[in-house]
């Protein structure tokens, strides 16, 4: 089974894939970076005008990031707007995800916090750098092999 949107992608010979629907019902899709901005730009004239929330996530130790984007689709007259989840996955190594600025212009402090905690690298954002961390920080806080430096040692030192 699909949901509504994957089956319209589908119809139009977009490629995606469909990962189901999560505990409320949101239909959830994986979009290949490389696929990621014309998409973007086609769900934004589908009516997903609203990009509610952006965040990242380590997928496993040594494995994928994953940078997740929930969009609303609002319409006047609608009482119950459309929602849909889009994960885009990056190798560790190198990990780079086309930005949305352009499309959705309320991701940009989401991006750079996902750039901050996990270092994705959003390409052609206006501003990515870091939002949290100092800019002399070393490594990236949220990816599950990160160490922490010993503040004791450092302090210790000084």
């Amino acid at each position: 089974m699909q949901g509504r949107l994957s089956a319209w992608l589908v119809k139009y010979g977009l490629i995606h894939r469909f990962l189901g629907f999560d505990y409320q019902g949101i239909e959830t899709l994986q979009i290949k970076p490389e696929d990621w901005p014309s998409i973007a730009v086609i769900l934004y004239v589908y009516g997903y005008n609203y990009l509610r929330s952006q965040c990242a996530y380590d997928v496993a130790p040594g494995g994928l990031l994953a940078s997740v984007y929930h969009l609303t689709r609002i319409g006047y007259g609608v009482d119950q707007p459309e929602e849909v989840c889009i994960k885009v996955f990056a190798p560790r190594r190198n990990p780079r995800i086309p930005s949305v600025f352009w499309v959705w212009k309320s991701v940009d402090f989401q991006e750079r916090e996902s750039y901050d905690m996990l270092g994705i690298s959003y390409d052609n954002h206006p501003r990515l750098k870091r939002i949290l961390m100092p800019e002399s920080w070393i490594g990236w806080p949220l990816r599950k092999d990160y160490i922490a430096p010993n503040f004791y040692e450092i302090q210790d030192a000084h």
